[in-house]
């Protein structure tokens, strides 16, 4: 049974989130996994609107892993729209990247990414990468509480 604040994945390539989601499997993460497949998407998700309106299909996670190299609109947009706005600046966004390009590390953390992780390319590496996740995001990191979300204004 899962528990634990939700992770939302942003990932476009589904042999990326499918290796991601097993070794989440393999290490027992036990959150709950939810994957955004670009950054239209995500925004939605986030913000409760169109396909994700529904807020008990599309939790608030409790962190994010965001891919940089997303089609249309990409990770870094996705994270300066993230931090713009004050209902979802505090959620944790770690990106996940195959981009060692010291400007993709520099750009994202200028705009405000908790963290910067290489993908590993071998399975191993891949796996020992995920354990020290575990570790320090989930057992050790204590989160922003959650912010409420502001109603209607009048």
């Amino acid at each position: 049974m899962a528990s634990g604040p939700p992770i939302l994945v942003v990932e476009d390539n589904d042999e990326d989130f499918e290796m991601l989601r097993l070794t989440f499997q393999e290490v027992a993460i036990p959150n709950p996994l939810f994957r955004c497949s670009d950054g239209e998407e995500t925004l939605e998700f986030l913000r409760h609107e169109g396909r994700h309106s529904d807020a008990e299909r599309a939790p608030r996670p409790g962190l994010i892993l965001l891919d940089l190299n997303l089609a249309g609109m990409d990770g870094r947009q996705v994270l300066e729209r993230l931090k713009a706005d004050p209902a979802l600046r505090s959620i944790p966004v770690i990106v996940l990247s195959t981009s060692d390009n010291p400007r993709d590390v520099q750009s994202c953390y200028q705009g405000g990414g908790s963290a910067y992780l290489l993908k590993p390319v071998d399975l191993e590496r891949f796996e020992a990468m995920v354990r020290h996740f575990k570790a320090f995001w989930l057992e050790f990191v204590v989160p922003p509480p959650e912010q409420p979300r502001e109603g209607p204004r009048r």
